[in-house]
């Protein structure tokens, strides 16, 4: 049983405070029920402790004043979001009572929490109920109410927890969206976390772990749809979230202009926050006019840490993604070249992202594309032979359920593309699909970088040379020879096309030179251009 805190146990419980919220800050995120969000309420929140812990945990005095002004202006630095802004105040005011005493004990512990609910409410141009204002303002009246006796800190924070709980467990009583989502209010979860957090440090439980059970019993059935009306999200008002700090105010500024600047900001916006003192000022503000918001500013001070965010866009690309629907299939190719990306494209290919000889991608950059693909399964084709490993790996990153064509080079990627069918089982395809890399042979046309002697020829930098799927077939000088050469080279009396993609340092014209060459020795057989734009080879040739 404790009758007071003193700076150490203080700071024990600031850094468990913001440890416990860090950790349970996706369960937060996942309560936010508003169309498009500053960012996540659990994040922000988060963040803004984070800061507020980084400060007192550089702290050398344990001092209670000296924390307790580390802890006020770490959080309201770091305070991101409406929710992060209003939890900077809340702290902000409960250190203004802390601050005055090295010994706390739970009546000073109830003052401070009535100080935090008051500046918090002053902080925000139009208080709504059902949020962390509710939920603060509460404990700090229950709090108020059982310290007319003496208690003990820890029977004053679990006491204090558990009416911030039933007052939570009421919000969605108090805000009708939060009734439709089914849930309670995320920033006050976050708050009782926070305060849970600082019971656990009180009582030696630091690395105690939480359960939550916020979601409510409505009438309509809970689903991710119930936390957005899309007809609401076209119906956005003002367009951009803007957020910055005013410092090194000037020395004619008054308290009188902060409040002017605030009544200003309120004319072209919403969800306006101007917080701070003449020492420094944080802002808040949703308009359709950040550049006038930031003139304002600069009349009282210089602006630090600008950011701007526009929520038309974050509006668009909620939309997308809550009502995106899965086809059964989709495709996903690996290629380097303008022409070949096209290609795949014309074919029906969903993604296509660069790469190839020199320029591997990653796993990751293979399931994020895979991953921007709208289809439950998704097929990849690597489309070269360094590539597949990677491919193979991305299984594990991404989203969707991939399946893997062994392509080790574009022909052999555009045939099995071109044998996928959208309406045949998964296996089918997949049977069809390897199958048809089999039916292709591939060739390139390129130039030594080096001089050595390799498949018994002797190269020197620079040769043209013709490769098949398995060695140097063919070198010369000029690249025309060599390319037909190759030809010869693979030609077998299975071939019936014949078809060379021509690279970003050929012309077409020359390429239709070769391709009349060709169709002259081969009459037997259809021979096609197309412009690859690939780097390092003149030619792919696909012979089927």
């Amino acid at each position: 049983m404790q009758r007071s805190i003193n700076g150490a146990t203080l700071r024990k419980m600031i850094l468990n405070g913001a440890k416990l919220l860090d950790s349970n800050k996706e369960h937060v995120d996942s309560l936010n029920v508003f169309p498009v969000p500053d960012g996540d309420t659990g994040t922000n929140m988060s963040l803004t402790m984070l800061s507020a812990a980084k400060e007192v945990s550089n702290c050398p005095s344990n001092g209670m004043d000296a924390l307790c002004d580390a802890l006020s202006k770490g959080a309201l630095r770091g305070a991101r979001g409406n929710s992060g802004v209003i939890l900077s105040q809340i702290l902000k005011g409960m250190t203004t009572v802390l601050a005055q005493s090295q010994e706390v004990t739970a009546k000073t512990l109830a003052k401070a929490l009535m100080a935090g609910t008051e500046i918090a409410y002053k902080a925000v141009t139009k208080p709504k109920e059902g949020t962390i204002l509710t939920v603060v303002r509460s404990m700090g009246e229950h709090a108020k109410a059982i310290t007319k006796k003496s208690i003990e800190v820890d029977e004053f924070f679990k006491s204090v927890i558990e009416a911030g709980e039933e007052t939570l467990k009421q919000t969605p009583e108090m805000l009708p969206v939060l009734k439709k989502a089914g849930v309670v209010d995320a920033g006050g979860r976050g708050l009782i976390i926070i305060f849970t957090g600082f019971y656990h440090a009180l009582i030696g439980q630091e690395d105690t772990n939480i359960a939550f059970d916020d979601r409510i019993n409505t009438h309509d059935r809970y689903d991710e749809q119930a936390h957005f009306d899309y007809n609401d999200l076209a119906e956005i008002e003002f367009g951009y979230c803007t957020e910055f700090f005013i410092v090194h105010l000037k020395k004619k500024t008054t308290e009188a202009d902060i409040d002017r600047f605030r009544e200003n900001l309120m004319t072209i916006g919403d969800c306006v926050l101007v917080i701070g003192d003449l020492n420094m000022v944080k802002v808040h503000v949703h308009s359709n006019e950040p550049g006038v918001v930031l003139t304002y500013a600069l009349e009282l001070g210089e602006i630090d840490r600008v950011k701007i965010e526009n929520m038309l866009e974050q509006n668009r690309a909620l939309i997308g993604q809550k009502k995106e629907e899965l086809k059964q299939y989709g495709l996903m190719a690996v290629c380097a070249g303008e022409g070949l990306t096209n290609i795949f494209k014309d074919l029906l290919v969903d993604n296509v992202i660069e790469g190839g000889q020199t320029m591997n991608p990653s796993a990751e950059d293979i399931a994020n594309a895979c991953d921007a693909v709208a289809a439950k399964d998704v097929f990849v084709f690597p489309n070269n032979k360094n590539i597949i490993l990677a491919a193979e790996q991305a299984k594990a990153l991404s989203k969707r359920n991939l399946h893997i064509i062994p392509t080790k080079d574009v022909p052999q990627g555009l045939s099995a593309v071109l044998a996928f069918n959208p309406e045949g089982n998964l296996e089918s395809n997949l049977n069809d699909m390897t199958e048809a890399i089999g039916n292709v042979k591939t060739g390139m046309v390129t130039y030594a970088v080096r001089s050595t002697k390799v498949d018994n020829f002797d190269l020197k930098e620079g040769d043209i040379i013709g490769i098949d799927a398995k060695s140097i077939v063919a070198k010369g000088e000029k690249v025309d020879n060599v390319t037909t050469e190759l030809v010869d080279k693979m030609m077998d009396g299975s071939v019936s096309n014949i078809t060379l993609y021509f690279g970003n340092e050929v012309k077409e014209e020359e390429a239709t030179a070769i391709a009349q060459e060709l169709s002259e020795k081969y009459n037997r057989c259809d021979v096609d251009i197309h412009y690859g734009g690939q780097p390092l080879y003149y030619y792919i040739v696909s012979l089927e």
